[in-house]
């Protein structure tokens, strides 16, 4: 390899290694944003939103982009202390954030899966404890406009819908987890707190 190939490869490494650190550090400001256990707000219903305006609007765009900076794929309003009936999600970075207001959750399917989650509000999400949902549910409420939104979601999208209208309810997903699994997760935020 030339001098000019090490050179280039080295200025590509150092350039990789400053984008990982921002990347770090834009998800550590944003974790800073979101609401942790024990925070009483994280246990407090939501209120209805009574009209989607641009207040409303500007509120799920925050949203929106610390769940991106924090690496989650949903986010309820409760979480950053917004007790309003709101959340966005997105399953993967190359989706744009959905965001609904009012959502509820009608159909539940009888069929459920367990699976690991985390949670922004536990740590950053650096937990992950088995949590049983429903495979399928159809959520309705009230898109960025305020328009009529209804989503039938299965699989991921439907576990992070449950997990974010838990949120809305203020329910943790420590309420949901097996005896055990609650008991090893507590003891763990112990040891970090």
């Amino acid at each position: 390899m030339s001098e000019t190939e090490e050179q280039a490869v080295q200025a590509e490494e150092e350039e990789t290694a400053a984008a990982r650190q921002e990347r770090r550090r834009h998800h550590a400001t944003a974790i800073r944003l979101v609401r942790q256990f024990p925070d009483p707000a994280l246990r407090t219903p939501a209120r209805t939103v009574e009209d989607v305006d641009d207040e409303v609007r500007e509120l799920a765009a925050r949203m929106a982009e610390i769940m991106e900076q924090a690496h989650g794929v949903g986010l309820a309003a409760p979480q950053i202390g917004v007790l309003r009936r709101l959340l966005v999600y997105r399953l993967s970075a190359d989706d744009d954030p959905r965001i609904i207001v009012n959502p509820t959750i009608s159909d539940l399917s009888e069929d459920k899966d367990v699976d690991s989650e985390g949670c922004l509000s536990l740590l950053g999400g650096e937990l992950q404890v088995p949590i049983e949902r429903s495979l399928r549910l159809v959520m309705t409420g009230l898109d960025g406009d305020g328009k009529p939104v209804r989503v039938e979601a299965d699989g991921l999208e439907a576990r992070v819908l449950q997990h974010e209208v838990d949120h809305l309810n203020g329910v943790l997903i420590l309420d949901r987890a097996a005896k055990e699994d609650r008991r090893a997760l507590m003891r763990e935020l112990r040891l970090r707190a």
